[in-house]
């Protein structure tokens, strides 16, 4: 293939600590119990909203107070974005492995630009990453495939000639929808509802961890170089 995109959170980048970390934050200054862990990474796709609600489940998530509750959520997390976050343990190597090989990489997210610059920054990935799609660029998020062209675009390569890698239905949809090759990122923050039957995912392939991630990653290139 001639590229490879990927979803953020959960896929690329291991968050959940800097979020489980707020959240229970949170919870102890409210004298509120503090929330599972693996509880709170099954809403990280699911975004803040999500995992706000948590640790406030009584407000509803039109609520002012709630909405005090979410922004200050992010506020925190903002200023503290990656003080227990980093890539997934084999990305690394991974991603220099297709800038060694020329096939740019990029990502296609619904978390906010301001968040995602900011996480790319603190990791120094913005000059290695040749595209950033976020929610703020199109009219329509994932699952709609409008995120995925314009990356393709801005790329000037094919959609068919792409890969995508997510950890949530709407990533799987947004890429097969879009024609490109997706692969479900199971190491990731799955989310509750749909993380018993990956099948019903229908992504074109499903890797466990990182590692089955970058051979997969490296035969479908190697498959691409040789045809042509």
């Amino acid at each position: 293939m001639k590229a490879v995109l990927f979803d953020l959170d959960g896929t690329l980048i291991d968050t959940a600590a800097d979020f489980i970390r707020i959240l229970q934050e949170m919870a102890r200054e409210e004298g509120r119990e503090t929330i599972d862990a693996a509880l709170i990474r099954t809403q990280v796709s699911e975004g803040a909203r999500a995992m706000v609600k948590l640790v406030y489940p009584e407000l509803e998530i039109d609520d002012p107070v709630f909405l005090a509750h979410r922004q200050r959520f992010l506020d925190i997390y903002g200023e503290n974005i990656a003080v227990d976050t980093d890539l997934f343990d084999g990305m690394y190597p991974l991603l220099d492995e297709l800038e060694a090989h020329q096939i740019p990489w990029g990502i296609v997210t619904n978390k906010p630009r301001w968040l995602s610059e900011s996480l790319l920054q603190a990791l120094h990935l913005t000059e290695r990453c040749s595209v950033l799609v976020c929610p703020e660029d199109v009219t329509n998020t994932k699952p709609d495939p409008e995120p995925m062209h314009l990356a393709a675009k801005t790329l000037n390569i094919e959609t068919k000639d792409i890969i995508y890698v997510g950890d949530h239905p709407r990533d799987i949809d947004a890429g097969r929808n879009a024609n490109m090759y997706t692969i479900l990122a199971a190491y990731g923050y799955l989310p509750l509802a749909h993380k018993e039957d990956l099948l019903a995912w229908h992504s074109d392939c499903i890797v466990k961890n990182v590692h089955e991630l970058h051979q997969v990653v490296q035969n479908l290139v190697q498959l691409k170089q040789t045809i042509a």
